[in-house]
């Protein structure tokens, strides 16, 4: 007999599942209308289609889609204090490439990334050799400064415990103009459909082979289905501050939205040893 607290999270779950095909959806739509539309129109389309299609825990930001299924008239949650401190001077670059950078990634060396961010220090011990892919095109985005800047945009405190973070735009909608491939979706971490705490897994769009930039950082055990490229484990340290950040709860009071602490990676680091 499936408990109460069993069909809250499958509830969640299928909730998720619904905001990333309706965010597959209105990017296909948004692609197709900018494609016919002149270049100073697109740019007024872009800014609203990013304001509409948040959401991926894979490019995964679901902000105004938490928002939308929110009650007009349900009161704005009243905000825990901001724990981070004001982000480095700079702006965010938002570049893009063609085609996934060649593979160069040594898979029998050690690769650790940083997250240098207004909220404290996240390191993450980064698996080269289970997601060569992922690992050697967070070496390239990091490289050029792609995550410089970049607001952490989601954080979901309900059914599923992450960070979302990785997209230049802050929507949700953004990556780097390629894909990468899913890969270790068998780690031995993933039991039951359980994301472990201390996982930094790809964010997609719900199908197949569509990871780009975004990623998420999970915070407590999410159930999850196995769709979502693991690619590194959080340390300790990096730990106590996502715990910080998912203390200061979310802008909708949903569980799923904009964090209230301001989360800006200030500068990402790939290094190999």
């Amino acid at each position: 007999m499936v408990t109460q607290e069993q069909r809250k999270r499958q509830l969640a779950r299928e909730k998720f599942l619904r905001q990333q095909q309706r965010r597959t959806s209105a990017r296909r739509r948004a692609r197709m209308r900018n494609s016919v539309i002149a270049s100073v129109l697109g740019v007024i389309v872009i800014g609203s289609v990013a304001l509409y299609t948040t959401g991926v825990l894979k490019d995964d930001d679901k902000k105004a889609s938490a928002s939308a299924e929110t009650s007009p008239s349900a009161k704005a949650p009243s905000k825990a204090p901001d724990p981070c401190e004001k982000a480095a001077p700079g702006s965010v670059k938002k570049l893009t490439w063609k085609k996934e950078p060649a593979l160069t990634v040594d898979k029998s060396a050690k690769y650790t990334m940083k997250l240098a961010t207004t909220c404290g220090e996240i390191d993450v011990a980064l698996k080269a050799a289970a997601a060569p892919h992922t690992v050697n095109s967070f070496d390239f985005l990091a490289g050029k400064g792609y995550f410089d800047h970049t607001k952490c945009h989601r954080l979901t405190t309900n059914g599923i415990y992450v960070l979302q973070c990785g997209d230049p735009t802050g929507s949700g909608s953004g990556g780097p103009g390629y894909t990468i491939p899913d890969e270790n979706l068998k780690d031995k971490s993933l039991k039951s459909n359980v994301y472990p705490a201390g996982t930094i897994a790809m964010a997609n769009t719900g199908q197949a082979h569509t990871g780009g930039s975004q990623f998420f950082l999970v915070y407590q055990d999410s159930q999850l289905p196995p769709s979502y490229t693991p690619f590194g484990t959080v340390s300790a340290s990096g730990m106590k501050v996502l715990k910080k950040i998912a203390a200061a709860g979310e802008s909708t009071g949903g569980g799923d939205g904009a964090p209230n602490a301001t989360v800006v990676i200030n500068k990402a680091t790939v290094t190999k040893s």
